[in-house]
């Protein structure tokens, strides 16, 4: 595989594990709020694993990014950003004021 397909790969991933850690989060809207049980269940634990696996993806991705076009090269990562701040800022809704 050359740097450019990698390059493409992780950004197609990242997406995807954006979007589920946003829908992780989002099923938490989906159940009336209950006092906080010994484990956090199995959202919190795909939210976790999807963050941190799209951490390294991101990684991956600046790795092999073509710096010489740098606005080009970060465009991808527009919606995955938003898709992140959003599943944080409902994490936090959810945590700290429902």
């Amino acid at each position: 595989m050359t740097a450019q397909q990698i390059n493409r790969l992780s950004a197609k991933i990242i997406i995807i594990l954006s979007v589920l850690a946003l829908l992780a989060v989002l099923s938490g809207f989906a159940h009336p709020p209950q006092p906080p049980e010994p484990d956090e269940g199995a959202a919190a634990h795909i939210f976790q694993l999807s963050i941190v696996a799209a951490a390294l993806s991101i990684l991956i991705f600046l790795a092999t990014a073509d710096w010489k076009q740098p606005l080009r090269s970060v465009r991808p990562l527009a919606f995955p950003a938003a898709a992140l701040v959003l599943a944080f800022g409902a994490l936090y809704y959810l945590e700290h004021l429902r």
